[in-house]
């Protein structure tokens, strides 16, 4: 079945579905590295049309360089690269003004997607924090009988009621934002893995280490000047927890500005 028709044949129901099943169809396989790189368009990369769903980035946007990460929550090579490498990442380039990173969905399935969605529930500030305790805790949630009850604890542990939780996962707007981020990917920029990574435009498919990372970037940053450093929204405290019937709202509508080889997994 193509991405496209597994993400439209999403029902009105996410938590309903998470309910009734679990993951283990998921046979998700590691896609091997590409050949050659392929460079996309930074137009069509960071057109309005690549997303509905605002940015959500950590550094400073006036970096030289600019990676863009397509991950789904159940892939385990992006839990990978967010508990291993994105902290070095993080401190040696974003952190230093270097590169602006930007992570967009890309959601295998629907667990994925309640994933990506609960992290968009949450405000502004914890949305990195509830990504990296999504991947931190992955085996425990996304594979297990129960994926929603999984889910529902980390929320708890956020602060989120559970009447906020049911109205996050049941928000069929935001779900079909997440899954067009991913239709986008896959029909225009030709995404059929994750993670894959955009850098400065240069596609690449699979986890990479820190070295590797430094092979890539270390030759577009020669000479350039780093963007003044910003606070990284991953350090920021965790958000308070929300009042019984209050949920915290999904981000507006906006669009998104403009990563790479072994051990990616295949959209099927």
């Amino acid at each position: 079945m193509s991405l496209v028709r597994r993400h439209l044949r999403i029902g009105t129901s996410l938590l309903a579905l998470l309910a009734v099943s679990g993951v283990s169809g998921l046979a998700l396989q590691p896609a091997m590295a590409q050949p050659a790189a392929e460079t996309v368009s930074i137009t069509k990369l960071m057109s309005p049309e690549a997303t509905p769903l605002t940015v959500k980035a950590l550094g400073n946007p006036e970096a030289p360089v600019t990676v863009v990460e397509y991950a789904s929550m159940t892939c385990n090579h992006c839990a990978s690269f967010h508990k291993e490498t994105l902290p070095e990442l993080q401190k040696k380039y974003i952190d230093t003004g270097k590169i602006y990173f930007i992570l967009r969905e890309m959601p295998f399935d629907p667990v994925a997607t309640a994933g990506f969605m609960l992290a968009r529930c949450m405000p502004e500030s914890a949305y990195f924090p509830t990504i990296s305790a999504l991947f931190e805790t992955q085996h425990s949630w996304a594979f297990s009988k129960d994926p929603a009850a999984g889910l529902r604890a980390i929320a708890r542990q956020a602060g989120m009621s559970d009447a906020n939780f049911e109205k996050c996962l049941t928000d069929n707007d935001l779900a079909a934002k997440v899954q067009a981020s991913a239709v986008y990917a896959n029909t225009q920029l030709g995404v059929n893995a994750t993670p894959t990574f955009f850098i400065n435009g240069k596609k690449i498919s699979g986890a990479m280490g820190i070295e590797a990372w430094d092979k890539e970037l270390e030759p577009l940053l020669a000479g350039k000047t780093p963007a003044a450093p910003v606070t990284p929204a991953a350090a920021e405290p965790a958000p308070a927890p929300a009042a019984e019937g209050e949920q915290p709202a999904p981000a507006a509508e906006g669009k998104q500005t403009p990563p790479a080889a072994e051990g990616a997994q295949k959209t099927q």
